[in-house]
C-alpha cells in the first residue's frame, strides 16, 4: 500500500520510483527505488510495521517563502516523512533512518559540491527529531542507485565499480 501526497504514477506494481524532490511512504510488500548523486536519499522506517517513507533531498533548507515540495529540502523533508508516518499509526520511538547519496559530482569547488552540505543538513535534522541512523553510506564522488525493501528492511546502496552495500 502506498500513502504519499506526491503524484503515485511512480508506482508500477509494488516498486516504487523516488524522484527528486519527492517523498513517498508505503508498506511492505513495497519497495522504493531511485538514483542519486548529490542529493540525499533518505529512509524512515519501522521494522515492526514494515512501514516507511523515503525522501529524494536535493538541498538543505527551503528558501523562505518557496512553494515547493517538501521532499525537496532537508530541513522539510524528515519533518514531511514523520507526517506520513505518524498518519499511519507509525511510532517516533519505532524508526529508524538510512541514508545514501552526497557525492561531490563535479569536478570544480563552489557551490556545485552541494552533497557535503546535504548530508549534514539530513543528519541534523535526524538528530533534531532523536531518530537513530541505522546506516550511512554518503560521501564520494560517484553517484549510486539505491533499492530500499519493506518487507526485509534491506537497504541496497549500488556504486559503480564497487560491490553493493547492503544495510
Amino acid at each position: 500500500m502506498v500513502f504519499s501526497t506526491t503524484n503515485t504514477d511512480n508506482k508500477v506494481d509494488n516498486k516504487i520510483t523516488v524522484g527528486i524532490g519527492q517523498v513517498f511512504g508505503a508498506r511492505a510488500p513495497a519497495t522504493f527505488h531511485s538514483v542519486l548523486g548529490s542529493c540525499i536519499g533518505v529512509v524512515l522506517y519501522s521494522r515492526q510495521h514494515k512501514t516507511g517513507a523515503m525522501a529524494h533531498v536535493v538541498l538543505p533548507a527551503q528558501v523562505a517563502g518557496s512553494a515547493d515540495t517538501p521532499g525537496k529540502y532537508a530541513d522539510t523533508a524528515i519533518k514531511h516523512m514523520l507526517k506520513l508516518l505518524a498518519r499511519e499509526g507509525v511510532m517516533l520511538e519505532h524508526l529508524t533512518a538510512k541514508i545514501t547519496g552526497g557525492a561531490a559530482m563535479f569536478n570544480t569547488s563552489g557551490p556545485l559540491q552541494i552533497g557535503e552540505k546535504n548530508i549534514d543538513a539530513v543528519k541534523a535534522e535526524l538528530t533534531n527529531a532523536n531518530i537513530r541512523l541505522g546506516g550511512d553510506d554518503t560521501g564520494g564522488t560517484k553517484g549510486r542507485r539505491v533499492t530500499f525493501d519493506l518487507e526485509t528492511g534491506m537497504f541496497t546502496v549500488e556504486t559503480v565499480g564497487q560491490e553493493p552495500t547492503v544495510f
